[in-house]
């Protein structure tokens, strides 16, 4: 009796979950092309394999260097796989150079191998150079820094900042007592205004710096360009035209300091292989799915292919690059001929300041013309929590209309903000906004970006997570159908501007032209 009694409940039970979950699913009634879209990634979604050659194969994917002609080569290939047309756009030229090896050691007062990396487009060390290392001076005018300037001559110039604790912010004050919290942030605030007066006061800034210490002779300059999390510090472009510059972590470059300010003398040897190259031609990757009614109309996928090179760029922009792959490969598999045309744009040299879209919106006027919407992806791997109407009237409208045949699950993670303000610039959207083309970001939760992998040495295939792409996808492919689908052409009724800190009206950003070569990049 209690086996049957127990085997009642089992079903009961069991039919209750069924009708729960049926209920749910006919709750959600998706549109049958977009619940093909959650299908497909559930069930086979390509993501972690692209990430793979993207970012393992590949690998980081900087302005002018060969691997940037390969990703975009790689980008393009994938595409045409799956039968979408694809081609490498010119914009212009850069730079040629490529990373080789950077070997760092102290070889006195002890032998001990540094954790250190060249910046970007570092010049090479013929052979390596051994050096003793020294700080800047304590000066406070710009003669007395000008005077001790010759005595850099044959030496290695630690050149930033000196970080006295290691620790981030926040564990510290997990840890500290509120008053031993207060008085730690209060030294750092210090050393922080200390060191920019510093600079100031001594006439120089970080581009001028480097180049008065390399024309006094100095042997290198290391930095250490420390993001204040334990670990991880940012890589930028090298200021010298000869001389190494590369950066060393925090702990590294802390007891090189201390050495060199109490009087031990400490030397390094360094050896930077690096190869400079002819000037590179710069490429924007284009796909394209054609139209099949209003061909001369264009829903753009955007992401900037390009990366600084300290890393593998993974979040920025290796998972905008894979949302938007992966976007067109679902829209050609499940939407194949779309009522307008769907172009994917994987943009070069975002990073020195969005010049591969505003040389494709500057290229391209009789496709800015028809353009239904932009959407851009470029600050991690979370999922998407921000859609801003960019300044547009009636953004509302059609991103509200669109977003309603997301998943519910998706959607409901989203905060819109309308009409909002234009993006002047820090993403690719930026760029056809100030065209006056409606581009919007897709802003996704950061997953610690701007402390953690933004530009720096962590920023790998291991900080992707990926079931928050795929959802973005979901997402992207979505808003892409709807865009397409929609039978209204989009309104790009701007807004009235607010008032600026001035109590003027704030002007609607200026569409720039793009760097076209680097000759003039600082």
């Amino acid at each position: 009796m209690k086996n049957t009694f127990l085997s009642l409940s089992v079903l009961l039970l069991s039919a209750q979950i069924t009708l729960i979950s049926a209920q749910t699913k006919q709750e959600e009634n998706l549109n049958p092309i977009v619940q093909n879209f959650v299908n497909e990634i559930k069930s086979n979604s390509q993501v972690e394999q692209m990430a793979h050659e993207l970012l393992d194969k590949v690998g980081p994917r900087l302005v002018g260097t060969p691997e940037m002609l390969a990703s975009n080569n790689w980008t393009a290939d994938k595409m045409k796989s799956w039968g979408v047309e694809a081609e490498l756009q010119k914009y212009g030229t850069w730079k040629g150079w490529q990373r080789g090896i950077t070997h760092v050691d102290m070889t006195y007062p002890r032998v001990k191998t540094l954790v250190a990396t060249q910046l970007a487009w570092s010049p090479a060390t013929k052979k390596a150079v051994e050096a003793e290392v020294i700080t800047l001076p304590k000066v406070s005018t710009k003669a007395a820094f000008d005077a001790w300037l010759p005595s850099v001559k044959g030496k290695i110039v630690l050149m930033a900042q000196y970080q006295k604790i290691g620790r981030s912010d926040e564990q510290i004050k997990e840890f500290a007592t509120p008053e031993l919290y207060e008085k730690l942030k209060a030294e750092k605030e210090t050393a922080t205004k200390d060191y920019r007066e510093f600079v100031n006061n001594i006439g120089y800034d970080n581009t001028t710096l480097p180049e008065a210490l390399e024309k006094a002779g100095a042997a290198g300059i290391a930095i250490s360009n420390w993001t204040g999390i334990m670990g991880a510090n940012r890589i930028f472009g090298a200021k010298t035209a000869k001389i190494p510059m590369f950066d060393i972590d925090l702990e590294d470059y802390g007891m090189l300091y201390r050495l060199a300010e109490n009087g031990s003398k400490p030397r390094i040897k360094v050896d930077a292989q690096s190869k400079v190259l002819p000037e590179a031609t710069s490429f924007n990757t284009i796909g394209m799915i054609k139209g099949t009614e209003k061909p001369e109309e264009y829903v753009i996928l955007s992401a900037h292919l390009d990366s600084w090179d300290g890393a593998q760029g993974a979040t920025d922009n290796g998972t905008g690059v894979l949302t938007m792959l992966e976007t067109i490969r679902i829209l050609k598999k499940y939407y194949p001929n779309p009522k307008r045309t769907i172009i994917v744009g994987l943009w070069g040299s975002e990073e020195q300041g969005l010049n591969g879209s505003r040389g494709f919106v500057a290229d391209h006027p009789e496709i800015m013309k028809g353009v239904q919407a932009v959407f851009n992806q470029d600050n991690g791997t979370g999922r998407v929590v921000d859609i801003s109407g960019q300044g547009f009237v009636n953004s509302y409208d059609y991103i509200g209309k669109w977003l309603n045949a997301v998943p519910k699950n998706i959607k409901d993670q989203i905060k819109s903000t309308f009409p909002g303000n234009p993006g002047g610039g820090g993403s690719d959207h930026a760029s056809f906004v100030a065209a006056g083309v409606p581009g919007f970001s897709l802003s996704s939760l950061n997953w610690g970006y701007f402390g953690y992998t933004w530009h720096t040495t962590k920023d790998t295939y291991d900080k992707i997570v990926f079931d928050e792409v795929k959802n973005n996808v979901i997402l992207t492919a979505t808003l892409a159908y709807m865009a397409s689908e929609d039978p209204e052409f989009t309104s790009r009724e701007k807004r009235a501007m607010p008032l600026n800190e001035k109590g003027e009206s704030a002007k609607w950003p200026e569409q720039k032209e793009p760097m076209r070569s680097s000759k003039d990049y600082k």
